[in-house]
């Protein structure tokens, strides 16, 4: 695959980055079909290893996802030498496997907290992007008015614990915000069946602002093709990330990303 900026902050990757969740919990997940197990190591690597050969360098991963970033810990080294992966890590949500629910926290202390916890399980020094978690559009305008958690991340920053920092937001309100605050980075969903957040990411590319989508394929209810050509053709986007265990379907989203000129 071609690569590219993600926005002004210096990292380049290609259009298509790996979503890690099924690596990590099979519980309280929202997608079309839902796995019942995890992945072995085994598989894991497969799945990374193929990662590898596609050029496919962008991992996103977090706390809620169970042990994704243990699990990620202990193998991409066995897969590729530091420095060729880009981590990408969140804060302010956690997932509790008894329960099988989420939490969220979003003090200055838990985010501080949540990203020095991401380093020892990733086993790094400073992962490339943190941003602050919001699943839902149901409390991103109101944490990132209050400012308690940017400021943890812009801490955690200065210290060389996060190359860049942002927010993974779910409304447009949420979105305008984290432009205007100054995050590095935002993530927000984009897909065929879903387009709403498009004033963010124009609004972003406008100032400069990294854009990595999420539910590129609507959580496995849009066709891979269509959805995939046009996350990664619209302007602004860094990269489309996509959740999946399966090498053939991470290479079909790679093919499809190709296929649109990328």
């Amino acid at each position: 695959m071609n690569t590219r900026a993600l926005g002004n902050t210096g990292i380049i990757t290609a259009p298509i980055g790996l979503g890690t969740v099924k690596l990590g919990r099979v519980a309280g997940l929202k997608f079309a079909r839902v796995p019942t197990v995890l992945p072995s190591d085994d598989e894991a690597l497969v799945l990374l290893g193929a990662a590898r050969d596609l050029g496919v360098t962008l991992i996103d991963t977090s706390p809620a996802y169970g042990v994704s970033e243990a699990r990620l810990g202990e193998l991409l080294g066995r897969v590729a030498r530091a420095g060729q992966w880009t981590l990408c890590t969140k804060a302010g949500e956690t997932f509790d496997e008894v329960s099988g629910k989420s939490s969220h926290d979003f003090s200055a202390g838990a985010i501080r907290a949540s990203i020095e916890r991401s380093l020892v399980r990733l086993r790094v020094k400073r992962v490339d992007i943190a941003l602050l978690h919001f699943s839902t559009g149901a409390m991103d305008a109101e944490v990132l008015e209050r400012g308690e958690a940017m400021g943890a991340l812009e801490g955690l920053k200065r210290e060389g614990k996060c190359r860049v920092i942002g927010a993974s937001i779910g409304s447009l309100e949420g979105g305008r915000l984290a432009i205007e605050l100054g995050c590095d980075v935002v993530m927000v969903t984009l897909n065929a069946l879903d387009r709403s957040m498009e004033p963010v990411i124009e609004a972003a590319a406008a100032r400069g602002v990294g854009v990595l989508i999420k539910k590129a394929l609507g959580s496995g209810r849009a066709a891979a093709g269509s959805s995939v050509g046009m996350v990664v053709n619209t302007p602004g986007v860094g990269a489309a990330v996509v959740g999946t265990t399966s090498a053939a379907h991470l290479r079909e989203a790679v093919e499809a990303a190709r296929g649109a000129g990328n």
